[in-house]
């Protein structure tokens, strides 16, 4: 299966926004400090999710990005096609040229190993995985360690200016 770096991040942004959207729209720079994901990168991610109408944006203070749909109509199959990702585990991704010009003899094992895996992630939604008490857990302690860097980081500012 080639489920890259980009795949594995949309989904891990797309759940962060998804949790932490209870407040409003989520800033990328929340999300990237939350899940030491490069900014950059995010915009990238998330300029293809808002062009496959995952994800809405919000412009001015207080501005980010929020879901489109509800989290339980968002699949992660959804989500890595969206950033363009190849769920496709065969040799030749699926064009039939495994060698020079013919199908393998394992082509169509591989073949139906890419559906299994498709549909698998068709079958997760956003919903299913924030309604894993671990995932909650994971969230909590991500959220409270945003927030003791904020708090240092303010601390460090207030000293400098006293």
């Amino acid at each position: 299966m080639r489920l890259t770096t980009k795949g594995r991040y949309a989904v891990t942004a797309m759940l962060d926004l998804s949790i932490n959207a209870s407040d409003g729209p989520v800033s990328l720079v929340d999300i990237s400090q939350r899940q030491d994901i490069s900014l950059s990168y995010l915009e990238q991610l998330f300029s293809k999710l808002r062009k496959k109408e995952l994800v809405n944006s919000v412009r001015g203070p207080g501005g980010g990005y929020q879901l489109s749909r509800a989290e339980s109509d968002i699949d992660m199959a959804e989500i890595i096609d969206a950033v363009s990702e190849s769920l496709d585990t065969t040799k030749c991704q699926g064009s039939g040229d495994c060698q020079n010009g013919s199908i393998c003899l394992t082509h169509h094992l591989w073949e139906d190993l890419s559906e299994q895996i498709y549909s698998y992630l068709s079958n997760i939604s956003l919903a299913d995985l924030i309604s894993k008490r671990e995932i909650s857990q994971i969230a909590q302690s991500q959220q409270d360690r945003h927030i003791e860097k904020l708090e240092k980081s303010f601390d460090t500012i207030a000293s400098s200016t006293s």
